[in-house]
């Protein structure tokens, strides 16, 4: 073949809405969905369904629609700073790496007193991964945890007075997320996603656990 003859034709970029949709863009739609539930655009049925969709979604063009009839984040008023001052928020970083539970043959916890990020992969093979956030301090409001067993077990424990969001698979196995909606539209938001086989991913709320009373108990240890 002459190649001056038959020159090659370009690749057409990818339209923008048939992009792959990145956690950054999955997250950016959750804050805006979470600012309308604060600021009663959404009532909480419809907020968990818009929010189910966001973990849900493959590509750019799904999430889109889902804040279509939604202002952006910070165009009116300043709820996210009000948030801020009463969780002990820090300010957004998307550029921080995320943190990383691997179990092979062994066991791997997170408990106490520490300090959750953005976003925590936890992987299990013949092993067991614990992530107890009852004393976590949540850095940001939206911490997303992608969790996979195989033939393992990852368990995930949280404050009964947040909210709590999970979307994954169980393929000869149990994935199971409680769902809760915390009362106060500000508080932290927990997503746990991913899939076990032939394994359980569990993440549920741990009784008589509030944010409330931890968030008072580090205001006295600061004082």
């Amino acid at each position: 073949m002459d190649l001056e003859k038959h020159p090659q034709q370009p690749l057409a970029p990818a339209e923008p809405a048939g992009i792959r949709a990145s956690d950054a863009d999955r997250d950016r739609i959750a804050d805006i969905l979470r600012e309308a539930l604060a600021e009663g655009r959404l009532d909480a049925e419809e907020h968990s369904e818009r929010i189910d969709s966001v973990y849900r979604a493959k590509t750019v063009g799904e999430l889109e629609p889902l804040v279509r009839d939604l202002p952006a984040v910070g165009s009116e008023g300043q709820p996210a700073a009000a948030a801020s001052t009463a969780y002990g928020y820090g300010p957004e970083d998307s550029t921080s790496p995320a943190e990383s539970l691997v179990a092979i043959f062994s066991s791997s916890t997170r408990k106490g007193r520490w300090r959750i990020g953005r976003r925590t992969h936890a992987f299990s093979l013949f092993g067991n991964i614990e992530i107890d956030l009852t004393e976590a301090l949540f850095g940001q409001r939206t911490s997303v945890i992608n969790a996979t067993a195989i033939f393992g077990n990852v368990e995930v424990r949280v404050p009964e007075n947040i909210t709590l969001r999970g979307s994954g698979t169980g393929i000869f196995g149990n994935f199971e997320v409680v769902t809760l909606e915390g009362a106060d539209p500000q508080a932290p938001v927990v997503a746990v996603n991913g899939y076990s086989v032939f394994g359980n991913v569990e993440a549920k709320p741990k009784r008589g656990k509030r944010i409330a009373d931890l968030q008072d108990r580090f205001r006295k240890d600061l004082g």
